[in-house]
């Protein structure tokens, strides 16, 4: 297996507890069980989401894809799943975070926000959410669309705004959107980022492909061993 200062994988849009295993054996860091969203691939019921927390072993993390944006619809959702990290997919209010101390400490949940790189503005909500998150993940959607978009879009953004995220955040920072094996090496590089979180990249026909994502494991481990 890689060694510990390689970049981490977390695999997105599981949606079985066969695909869970598949990503396990594949040697992911963390899995992703995407919640209601209003658009966008491999969304899951909670009750199916909350099957497969309860088989994943530690260390593995079970991220928990929310699309709620108030304190007390986070805390509702973290409680019907049961994850160790809760993803927040869109924009929330300070205000509502500042709630979610309270009913939903970090000491018992860690906590990651997505910014979708839409223009060099996001690199202003880094001070925004900074204070009350344990790590950013950057993506490709677009929450202000008529349908909006927050996330499995498949698509690449601007890697160099990416870069400069990275740089200045004091908080890991996980790097989605259109990653697959033929770019993955690149995305590394370029950006730099603490984890790579992955969906439709590694997927046929809409399933979970454990060649696609064996392969794409494979460069990040040779990234690594080659530094």
């Amino acid at each position: 297996m890689p060694g510990l200062g390689r970049t981490r994988v977390k695999v997105c849009c599981i949606a079985s507890e066969e695909e869970a295993r598949i990503a396990i054996r594949a040697g992911a860091d963390a899995l992703g069980l995407v919640g209601a969203m209003p658009s966008g691939p491999g969304v899951i019921s909670d009750a199916i989401a909350s099957k497969i927390t309860k088989i994943v072993p530690p260390p593995i993390a079970t991220f928990l894809l929310t699309s709620e944006t108030t304190a007390q619809g986070i805390y509702e959702h973290v409680r019907l799943v049961r994850p160790t990290t809760v993803q927040v997919v869109n924009h929330i209010d300070r205000a509502e975070y500042e709630k979610l101390e309270t009913i939903l400490p970090r000491n018992t949940i860690k906590r990651v926000q997505v910014i979708h790189i839409e223009s060099s503005e996001s690199l202003n909500l880094i001070n925004h959410y900074i204070p009350y998150v344990d790590a950013f993940l950057l993506d490709s959607g677009r929450p202000s669309a008529k349908v909006p978009e927050l996330g499995g879009t498949g698509r690449v953004h601007d890697w160099n705004l990416s870069a400069e995220f990275v740089r200045r955040s004091s908080k890991p920072v996980f790097l989605a959107g259109g990653l697959r094996s033929e770019n993955v090496e690149e995305a590394i590089k370029t950006v730099k980022p603490f984890g790579l979180d992955l969906c439709t990249g590694v997927r046929t026909d809409g399933r979970l492909d454990e060649g696609k994502l064996k392969a794409f494991m494979r460069v990040v481990y040779n990234h690594t061993v080659a530094q």
